[in-house]
């Protein structure tokens, strides 16, 4: 179980955004480090130089400071480079070359497949005894135990067994040299003292090797904890091919890091009551790694954006506003940045904050405070003019002109009593009224969106909608 000699990492590679499954790895970690007074150590596993990208490093380190995993808390350690072990790669290697744990070989693919008749057997050890040594081309093939079985003990799949005769002597340094994945991760891991592993089940199946490595260079094999699958709403695997699984997309369309966090260390786990929306520091203390489910998880973007939504609202009005800033100016605004009112915006925020459940919300829910003219919406045009619009729409004119426009309630009541004069209840009677003044058969509550846009400006609009109707 974790105490405060408990080390954990995470070790992504570069080579793209950051995925959603690589956040929910990341937080668990921090939080099994934090709890115990370990260490949380960030790995990049940079040896895939045709695909790394510096941006991308960046970008790790970036995103993992957005959900509270900061290099600057004293839990956090690195962050290390895996190329900058490669000689510790080779030396490992060779070790056990030399300790017979190891050896060369020559076989092609198509060698091996001939000689099994399949494609889908494994090694078959034709080298294992041939005693060949090392010229260039050769790969260096580890020599698994033929009898016996590699337990791994795992905190959430408990210890599941793995017959060694099943394990195929597997590739341990290409022909050129250069060591692969396997024996360079589990070399970095027992170089920076690694008690405990948790990731993805993607890595389960390479587990006993790992494990027969670590046995074999003579050191302990970690506590392993492999997480359940993260699956779309079809239960497939989230693909970045197919899916939208970069955690700096969401936060890029609005969506809290907090929210998001929040999110995050639920899709597996929970804190085993029904409150499922608290601050990560509760979280935390309430976090173990045991009680993570083995089956998938499913990434619901409904039950995120619900989330998203009840963390706008708890914002204070000031921090609501000052988030907000990002979609009010280019390139999202669809406005001149000498058209927008600080004023206005800041009259309107309280009642736009009731309504978005997604920063990006915001942009669409105020542009027509902004906009010499509301958008342009033929559906929703079609939607709101129905049965005689103009007549409707000249009697609200009428009473708004005459209204108290310092007062939401005056202004409904202008409204309400047109749709009266006319049949209409007032859901009827403030359709066409919210079309000519904002565009939308949507938006924020219509009489104090009308008092932040003004008389003149609202009338102004109503005009122009009869005018259209006039054809």
């Amino acid at each position: 179980m974790p105490d405060a000699s408990t080390r954990v990492r995470f070790a992504p590679s570069p080579t793209g955004m950051f995925h959603v499954g690589g956040a929910r790895s990341a937080l668990y970690n921090w939080a099994v480090a934090r709890q115990s007074g370990g260490k949380f150590v960030l790995r990049i596993e940079d040896t895939d130089t045709a695909r790394n990208k510096p941006e991308w490093i960046e970008g790790i380190i970036s995103a993992l400071a957005s959900i509270g995993i900061s290099k600057d808390d004293p839990t956090f350690e690195g962050s290390y480079f895996q190329s900058h072990n490669a000689d510790r790669h080779r030396e490992a290697a060779q070790e056990l070359y030399a300790e017979g744990r190891a050896y060369y070989c020559d076989c092609s693919r198509e060698q091996v497949q001939e000689r099994t008749g399949s494609q889908h057997l494994g090694y078959d050890g034709f080298c294992r005894d041939r005693g060949l040594e090392h010229v260039e081309g050769r790969a260096l093939r580890f020599r698994t135990p033929t009898e016996g079985e590699t337990v791994v003990v795992d905190l959430i799949r408990g210890e599941p067994s793995f017959p060694n005769s099943a394990i195929e002597d597997f590739v341990i340094a290409r022909g050129d040299g250069s060591p692969v994945f396997l024996i360079a991760n589990v070399v970095d891991d027992l170089d920076e003292g690694i008690t405990l592993v948790i990731r993805g089940d993607e890595h389960l199946s390479n587990t006993p090797k790992q494990q027969l490595l670590w046995e074999a260079l003579g050191a302990k094999p970690p506590v392993w904890a492999h997480l359940p699958v993260i699956v779309n709403e079809k239960r497939q695997k989230l693909s970045k091919r197919r899916d939208k699984v970069a955690l700096e997309d969401y936060l890029a369309e609005g969506y809290l890091p907090e929210a998001m966090t929040n999110y995050l260390m639920l899709l597996g786990w929970g804190p085993g009551d029904d409150a499922e929306l608290r601050p990560y520091e509760e979280l935390e203390q309430k976090f173990r790694v045991e009680d993570v489910n083995t089956s998938p998880a499913f990434f619901d973007i409904k039950k995120l954006t619900a989330f998203n939504g009840e963390y706008i609202r708890a914002l204070p009005l000031e921090k609501f506003i000052e988030a907000c800033e990002p979609w009010l100016r280019a390139p999202y605004a669809n406005w001149a940045p000498e058209d927008f009112d600080q004023a206005a915006w800041e009259a309107i925020a309280p009642h736009a904050q009731t309504r978005v459940a997604v920063l990006s919300d915001i942009t669409a829910n105020v542009d027509f405070l902004f906009l010499k003219e509301p958008v342009e919406d033929e559906a929703s045009w079609a939607k709101a003019m129905k049965g005689d619009p103009a007549v409707l729409l000249a009697t609200a004119r009428a009473n708004l002109e005459t209204a108290d426009w310092t007062s939401p309630e005056s202004l409904k009541e202008a409204v309400l009593a047109a749709g009266e004069e006319h049949g209409l209840k007032l859901g009827k009677a403030q359709a066409p009224v919210r079309v000519a003044v904002t565009g939308r058969t949507v938006g924020l509550p219509l009489f104090e969106s009308l008092e932040v846009l003004g008389k003149d400006c609202t009338l102004s609009r109503i005009d122009a909608a009869l005018a259209k109707l006039a054809g």
